[in-house]
């Protein structure tokens, strides 16, 4: 039987960077993937998303173009070149993501493997492999909410990277990340678009009057939502897929995708024979140092259930390995993370929400400003940005900065050095600003609201 220091079961991002970095301090690694490498993010998220993200944009940058003096004749959309192009750009990163844990000298098993115990590894093919310690990657798949009459008939994010052509409509529900992303990205494809979400506004978890803004700009922009309201029953009929809600309303489409969450995929990889623990959700348990309740046993990534983003997963596979296997243990702080939501506008935030923030500092001061950018009010669009700081007033440390715009990602990620930094509104005042931008904004904020 094979011996390793480590496996590692699923080649994410988190399962690949733990491989990675402990191969590089010497360890002898082994990793197995049933599906693609990469992961979720790679084949079936982050990435695919955001390719699409840029596809849908063109639509807008094609109305703004008159008023800057193009004269941009008919346009058409080929949703067929749009999915090839995707397809092998994936294929390539995959490939990148194998060619990069081979030269880390990574052993690269592409098949299924299973927990036996605490210390054993069997692949698909039988195989079995000892190993000194194990890491869970799986991973999350999509979870297609309670169900109702005629579920069947819905996909979900997964399908969606794979339809054979554009949905003339498309009734997507959720009101998280992918549910309001995929949204942005069929409306402006040009698919009739409806969102329809349990709650009463979109986003929970994230500051809500930015929330509330992006909810309206999607109103303005032609998407339809339903909110407060849950699918009942969809039947395939003369009009296509009649969907049933619970308002009492009736909606015809011709695609309905469940968007309603994830849940982490640990079905059938036999944790309870190592006496791994779960939770009622089925995600793993763990302490912070990523191990389970078997000691040699570790898990990161969505498959915990703690933040379920590619850069935390890779993050606490980095950690894992630093502190396994390289003896520097580098504490992780999920206080502090930069997030965006590629809707169209974007939405990026780092820090706590108003509400949070108001709870946890009693002399909490609020800067915000909303308008229209440079290019909007020329190209004359409605769509404004919004900025919010949210500053401690007993420290003057900023702790949450919030945006709803052009480019709030990009924002956010170095606005998120500065919040890790422990910058201070005094700071963001001493900074000079970039003009003419509109992340100006951030640091020219002088008046509480």
């Amino acid at each position: 039987m094979d011996e390793v220091d480590l496996f590692v079961i699923g080649a994410g991002s988190g399962g690949v960077r733990a491989a990675r970095i402990a191969a590089g301090y010497g360890a002898k690694v082994a990793i197995a993937e049933e599906a693609n490498f990469g992961g979720t993010c790679v084949n079936r998220g982050c990435v695919p998303k955001k390719l699409l993200v840029y596809a849908s944009r063109y639509r807008g940058d094609f109305d703004e173009a008159a008023a800057f003096g193009w004269r941009v004749g008919e346009t058409a959309f080929d949703w067929a070149t749009l999915i090839a192009n995707k397809d092998r750009e994936i294929a390539r990163l995959e490939s990148v993501y194998r060619r990069n844990l081979d030269k880390a000298g990574v052993a690269i098993h592409a098949q299924r493997a299973v927990i036996e115990d605490a210390n054993t590894v069997r692949l698909a093919d039988g195989k079995r492999i000892r190993a000194g310690k194990i890491l869970i990657a799986t991973g999350g798949r999509p979870y297609r909410g309670p169900a109702f009459e005629g579920q069947e008939l819905a996909i979900t994010s997964d399908e969606a990277f794979h339809l054979t052509e554009l949905p003339r409509r498309i009734l997507i529900v959720g009101g998280g990340y992918i549910a309001v992303e995929f949204a942005g990205i069929f409306a402006g494809l040009g698919s009739e678009t409806t969102l329809v979400h349990r709650g009463e506004r979109l986003l929970r978890g994230f500051d809500t009057e930015l929330a509330d803004e992006l909810a309206s700009s999607y109103g303005r922009n032609g998407i339809g939502l339903r909110l407060g309201a849950t699918v009942k029953r969809i039947v395939r009929d003369a009009y296509g897929l009649t969907v049933s809600l619970s308002d009492g309303s009736v909606a015809h489409t011709d695609v309905v995708m469940l968007c309603t969450g994830r849940r982490p995929y640990t079905g059938g990889l036999g944790l309870d024979s190592a006496g791994v623990a779960l939770a009622p959700s089925g995600a793993i348990i763990v302490d912070s140092q990523s191990r389970t309740s078997t000691p040699s046993v570790f898990a990161v990534g969505d498959v915990t259930d703690r933040v379920n983003l590619t850069p935390v997963a890779i993050r606490e596979g980095h950690a894992f390995a630093d502190r396994e296997f390289g003896g520097t243990p580098q504490p992780i702080d999920y206080d502090l993370i930069p997030t965006a939501v590629f809707s169209t506008p974007e939405l990026g935030t780092v820090g706590l929400p108003e509400a949070a923030a108001r709870e946890r500092y009693p002399q909490l001061k609020v800067f915000r400003t909303g308008f229209r950018t440079m290019r909007s009010a020329f190209a004359e669009g409605e769509d404004r940005m919004l900025m919010k700081l949210l500053v401690d007033g007993a420290t003057d440390r900023v702790v949450g900065v919030h945006v709803l715009g052009d480019a709030a990602a990009e924002m956010i990620q170095l606005a998120g050095v500065a919040l890790t930094a422990g910058a201070t509104k005094a700071q963001f005042d001493m900074t000079m600003a970039l003009h003419p931008s509109a992340a100006e904004e951030l640091v020219t904020l002088r008046q509480a609201s």
